[in-house]
């Protein structure tokens, strides 16, 4: 196993407890934290159909797939959400980005052009 999928493990613990913390100690709202915990999936919703092998996304959906599945975007929301004091935003890009190091920590990452994972 490669050291990749333990070490990401522990930023997704890390962004969680830290999303979590941010939460609880600013009196932020919860709804960011959930959403954006589960929002980068709902392109799966739209990603399956007839007639793909097993495992395999529809090839139009790859790119929003990636697009969430990276964590530049998740790391802008955290740095203009901490600077405008949005505790809340703050929180719900630190889920985020938990999202995306579980995801890569159960070996999920992002796809090629095809759909398929990459290695």
């Amino acid at each position: 196993m490669s050291w990749k999928r333990p070490a990401y493990a522990v930023l997704g613990l890390a962004a969680a407890g830290l999303a979590i913390a941010v939460v609880v100690t600013q009196h932020a709202s919860w709804w960011q934290l959930l959403v954006f915990a589960i929002a980068p999936d709902i392109t799966l919703l739209f990603g399956f159909r007839p007639g793909l092998q097993r495992g395999q996304l529809d090839p139009r959906v790859v790119p929003f797939y990636n697009a969430v599945h990276r964590f530049w975007a998740p790391a802008v929301l955290i740095i203009f959400a901490f600077f405008l004091h949005a505790d809340a935003w703050t929180a719900a890009g630190l889920a985020w980005c938990a999202h995306i190091a579980f995801d890569r920590s159960l070996g999920f990452g992002l796809r090629t052009p095809e759909g398929f994972q990459r290695d």
